[in-house]
């Protein structure tokens, strides 16, 4: 089955998807790429069987250099000829190979995994959004989502059969022992964006809470974003400057050192689907705390095996004593759910299994 991938080959998000799909039995991978491919794909795809269309797509529309490349990667997929076409990101790579297909006569069938933002966001910015969004979905033979939630409003925009799995992790960190030292119980992670959907300015108000009643609690802040600014003006306001820790963009080693010493992990976005972050640190054992969204609550039970926090509402002390005081419990809660529901491998099975079944 000859399946080519086309997204962002700059995200380690596509790369982990081509590393799992490379894996399965019968499956002749290739890959588009709207930008160029991060090093890590010269270990998974020959550079004969990639294309670099070297735009910069923004996630918020106006991808018309995008759209330009149209003919060129018409061109590529028509010598391959494949049987799958698998775009990510509907609103930008989906629109792509939907016209390639609709227009120009490319060959093989569309499935889309949609990301979040193309689903839960983007649609709701323009009527032309939301037709395009509508139209890649009802041309799709199969989708992808990562959460219930998720999965719903695709189907309302037009979806029509929607495989349902999280975009889970390659392989479980190891539990608490000689390897992994006990968590200091006041460490706390953040590594989301620092963009407005991701909501830094709360995640810092939030600490800032916590801190007053917690003397010893620490945070660190992973990733960047144009918020980051004012994200470290808001701590020098709250004089937390000693107890905030910005670090930046983090490679995969460093993050699992961060997601082992913390005893908690803040995720507060105002929108978002089932992020792969959250169940990393559940894996690695951290009490999330999460805002209130439909898919958060899809992972995390509050009060047992983390703590959802709606909106202007300040965490309670009394409870986040009591997630401590059973930290252990959470952690094996946590990683019970992350080795049944929550690994990626069996899951892009599932879905190659399904397209096999389709193709037949």
């Amino acid at each position: 089955m000859r399946l080519v991938l086309i997204g962002d080959g700059d995200s380690p998000h596509l790369l982990k998807w081509a590393r799992a799909l490379a894996a399965q039995p019968g499956v002749e991978l290739w890959a588009a790429s709207s930008r160029g491919f991060m090093a890590g794909f010269d270990a998974v795809l020959p550079a004969d069987r990639r294309l670099a269309l070297g735009t910069r797509p923004d996630a918020g529309g106006g991808n018309g250099a995008l759209l330009r490349t149209l003919p060129r990667l018409a061109a590529w997929l028509k010598r391959l000829r494949p049987d799958w076409l698998h775009a990510h990101y509907l609103t930008s790579h989906g629109t792509l190979a939907w016209l390639a297909q609709s227009m120009l006569g490319v060959p093989g069938r569309l499935v889309g995994s949609a990301w979040g933002s193309d689903i839960l966001v983007t649609p709701a910015k323009s009527r032309v959004l939301r037709w395009a969004t509508r139209r890649v979905l009802a041309h799709c033979a199969l989708a992808t989502s990562d959460s219930q939630v998720m999965a719903r409003r695709m189907r309302e925009l037009g979806a029509g059969e929607v495989l349902v799995f999280p975009f889970g992790l390659e392989a479980m960190p190891p539990e608490v022992g000689p390897e992994r030292p006990a968590k200091p119980p006041h460490r706390f992670y953040a590594n989301r964006g620092l963009e407005p959907l991701y909501d830094p300015g709360r995640v810092i108000d939030v600490f800032a809470e916590i801190a007053w009643h917690w003397p010893d609690a620490h945070l660190v802040v992973a990733n960047d974003g144009s918020q980051r600014g004012a994200a470290e003006q808001h701590v020098r306001a709250l004089r937390l400057a000693d107890r905030v820790q910005f670090v930046g963009r983090l490679d995969a080693q460093a993050q699992a050192r961060e997601y082992a010493a913390a005893q908690w992990y803040l995720s507060l976005p105002t929108s978002d689907s089932v992020s792969v972050s959250v169940i990393e640190a559940m894996a690695w054992g951290c009490i999330p705390l999460v805002s209130d969204l439909p898919a958060n609550r899809e992972l995390v039970q509050h009060g047992d095996t983390g703590l959802v926090l709606p909106a202007a509402q300040r965490p309670s002390i009394a409870e986040m004593n009591v997630m401590v005081d059973h930290a252990a419990l959470v952690e094996r809660r946590n990683r019970e759910w992350v080795q049944a529901h929550g690994l990626f491998a069996p899951a892009v099975q599932r879905f190659v299994a399904r397209l096999r079944e389709l193709s037949a």
